[in-house]
């Protein structure tokens, strides 16, 4: 068999050794077993919101472990077949280690999501932009597009709190995303998002420009300590107005909690007590409060790439048209994609990758 093939063979076994080291799978395979310690516990099951946490994230680094162990064994397998020098098989081999050169770069992609959050479960907070009934169904359909997205990623979602429209859609809604690189991958979507398209809510078929504003937050584990001052804090209590069954808008378990000095304001209603729903909050200001010192730094660190830009009215990130044409093209990375339909029906993943590596450029 030519050197050449088993050059090419040797080398990606190198790349996806220095990969794997990169990536920390060693302390990735530590982490799997202490949590398979834990689940092996007697009364792992009685704190079962914690238990579910728990499994999800220990099947998620068993796939990326066995992702990179069954790759690795399988370019060893084709090393070894080339080494019988038969000929015959060259045509064979050549295609298996063109997929496996291909598969290595999709899974080479984990170096992206290196972030100090990346790996964290996601909040998301869309709000409608002005606009009514038009702007609430836009703020629907994106909750929709990133609920399909975390479906294909096998992650959990869970609304937390939502205003819904007079007509249709939402005035805001927030939820989390649990899995594993949630952060990494949705923080592509925080900022504007814009859609033209002819209005299904207009008797003469205009067409309408609409504007809803996605934020995505990082869960923070505990060991990110944010201090909150409670004097600083207005809690107020009101009747949930989530879904549910007849004790829905019967009891005070949704919170709604203020912080002064900033003006910062996060509502939770739909966990099932009024301490579920102020934990939650209080977890999600953090976060809020710890992106706010973090786009400080950024402001004052602007240089690097030009004028800063929050997520804000007016800085639109993406575009999509539905009429007269068809295009979303996302402002900051110049992605295009001709198949607005298919992004609304969660194929994030050009996105999330075009703008990744955008922001390492």
């Amino acid at each position: 068999m030519a050197d050449a093939l088993k050059d090419r063979l040797e080398n990606l076994i190198k790349k996806i050794s220095e990969t794997t080291s990169l990536l920390k799978l060693s302390d990735l395979g530590e982490k799997m077993k202490q949590l398979e310690s834990e689940m092996n516990s007697p009364d792992f099951w009685q704190n079962k919101e914690n238990a579910s946490a728990i499994s999800q994230d220990y099947q998620s680094i068993k796939e990326e472990i066995d992702r990179w162990k069954d790759l690795n064994k399988k370019v060893e397998d084709l090393l070894d077949l080339a080494h019988q020098e038969d000929e015959s098989l060259r045509t064979e081999i050549e295609k298996q280690l063109t997929d496996l050169e291909k598969q290595y770069s999709s899974y080479e992609f984990f170096l992206l999501l290196n972030g100090p959050y990346d790996e964290n479960n996601a909040i998301i907070a869309i709000h409608a932009g002005s606009g009514g009934t038009e702007a609430q169904d836009w703020a629907e359909m994106l909750m929709r597009m990133v609920f399909r997205f975390s479906e294909k990623q096998n992650w959990k979602v869970n609304i937390l709190d939502e205003s819904r429209g007079s007509e249709a859609g939402y005035k805001s809604v927030m939820f989390k995303v649990s899995g594993r690189y949630a952060f990494g991958y949705l923080k592509s979507e925080h900022g504007v998002h814009r859609l033209v398209r002819i209005s299904p809510f207009d008797a003469e078929k205009m067409r309408h420009t609409s504007f809803a504003l996605i934020e995505v937050l990082p869960e923070l584990k505990d060991d990110i300590k944010i201090e909150i001052d409670q004097k600083d804090l207005r809690i107020d209590t009101f009747m949930s107005g989530g879904k549910g069954g007849q004790s829905v808008n019967t009891t005070y378990s949704a919170v709604r909690i203020v912080h002064v000095p900033t003006g910062i304001t996060v509502s939770c209603q739909n966990e099932r007590s009024q301490q579920q729903n102020k934990d939650t909050a209080l977890s999600i200001l953090k976060s809020k409060l710890h992106r706010l010192e973090l786009e400080r730094q950024a402001k004052e660190k602007q240089g690097l790439r030009g004028e800063y830009k929050s997520a804000e009215w007016g800085n639109q990130i993406r575009s999509y048209v539905l009429h007269p044409y068809h295009l979303v093209k996302d402002h900051r990375t110049d992605y295009e994609s001709s198949d607005p339909e298919k992004v609304l029906e969660g194929e994030l993943m050009p996105l999330c990758e075009s703008y990744l590596k955008w922001i390492k450029e």
